[in-house]
Parts: structure tokens; sequence; C-alpha cells
């Protein structure tokens, strides 16, 4: 579905991202795991167009996204849910959902019902001003904002971020069901034991570089991801 080819992206005059390519496959969950600074988040920005990249080509079924302003790139089927959430918080719970829908014409009411199946908290909350949720909330709020749009691929930056372990768990059990239900998904994760768990394939970033690629098992048991980012020491 995504594919991305010899990607080069500048930010804050440093070059990020140094020539990556990788695939999004229909269907799938893929994570990007590395340190801060990798070149992860800025990835993400440049294929739904906030950072423009400097080279290299982003497809999105086989149609050619760099230069495309960001509301056509959502147009064609791409959210992102934004490291910190970023809710509109002196809104609705209801009324940040909507917005997540600004560019579709159809009826939402389905759509709105779905993302309260997915998360009851936020049907019990939907008058609540969003910036007056738990973190948790927020974050339920900011993915189920994203899937207004009814995206074919979602992306997420760090959406365990902060939270507390027994709510990580859920937004995990989300993301699945998410991709169950026929989302494609790409993750970028610092939990990468966790993303790894769900990824049908992984990639590692290294100072804008991808270091190493493989499924999620392969990568879970390659004694280098332990070591640097499982927090386990070769036996």
């Amino acid at each position: 579905m995504l594919k991305i080819e010899n990607l080069v992206v500048n930010y804050g005059g440093i070059e990020a991202v140094k020539g990556i390519s990788l695939e999004v496959p229909d269907g799938s969950i893929i994570t990007l795991v590395g340190a801060n600074g990798a070149g992860k988040s800025t990835t993400l920005r440049s294929i739904v167009g906030l950072v423009k990249a400097k080279s290299g080509s982003i497809t999105l079924d086989g149609q050619e996204l760099t230069g495309l302003a960001t509301t056509d790139i959502v147009a064609k089927g791409i959210t992102l849910v934004p490291e910190g959430r970023r809710v509109f918080p002196d809104m609705t719970v209801l009324e940040n959902l909507k917005i997540g829908a600004y560019l579709r014409k159809d009826n939402i009411k389905d759509d709105i019902d779905r993302v309260y199946d997915l998360f009851p908290r936020l049907k019990e909350r939907s008058w609540q001003a969003a910036g007056t949720l738990s973190g948790g909330e927020q974050q339920m709020l900011a993915v189920g904002r994203a899937l207004m749009s009814k995206p074919k691929l979602i992306m997420m930056d760090e959406p365990s971020l902060g939270l507390a372990p027994i709510i990580v768990q859920g937004i995990f059990d989300i993301i699945r069901e998410i991709n169950k239900q026929g989302t494609t998904v790409l993750l970028i994760e610092q939990n990468a034991n966790m993303a790894l768990k769900i990824a049908d394939y992984g990639y590692v970033m290294e100072t804008g570089n991808i270091s190493l690629f493989g499924t999620g098992a392969e990568l879970l048991a390659n004694e280098r991801v332990k070591e640097l980012y499982l927090g386990k020491s070769k036996q």
C-alpha cells in the first residue's frame, strides 16, 4: 500500500532521514523502533506532508504523495495520530471527533458510533471538554479522531508515551482491533517490546538510517535489538 524509496528529509538544518526505503503492505501492522532522534517522527511527518522531503519517493497505492498538501494526503486515506495527542482541549470529545471528519461530505454518525464502540469511555464523556480527560482518555480521543476520516492507513507516533502500564496494554489491544477491522497501521514506539509483539514486520532506525528489519518475531529475537531496545543484555 505505502512504499517509500530513498527518502531524504532535512529537519532543522540537519539531514534527519538519510535515504531510507520501506514498505507497508495493505492490512499489516508495521512498526518503526529506535531511540529518540533516530528520524522516526520525521519519517511519519514527511509521509503526511508536514515536513517536505528533500528527495526520494513516497507512494500510496502507486500514487506519488511527495509535494502534495497535507489535506490532499489525508483525503487519499492517510491520517497521523501525533505524539503528545494534540487534542483540542476547550472543545468537547464529540467536537474533537467531528473535526477528524472535516474533509468528509457523507454521514458520519456510524463512524462516531464505531469510535464509541472501540472507546466506551469516550461515549460516557462525549460532552466533556477534552482538556479535562486523563492522558489515556486523550490518547483514545486522538486515535478516535484520526479514525473519523476513514483512513486506509493510520500512523501513530508514540501512542503509549507517558501512560500507565495498564493503560498501555489497552491502547495496544485497540491497535490490534483497528487493524482487525481493516485499517493498516504504521506505528512508532519506544516501547519496542510491545510494538514488535503486535507487528507483522518492523524496521529499526538509527541516526536517520534503517539498520535492521524483519518480522516482529525476528526482531524480538535479535540480540542487537534485545541489547539496545528491550533492556536485555546478551546471554
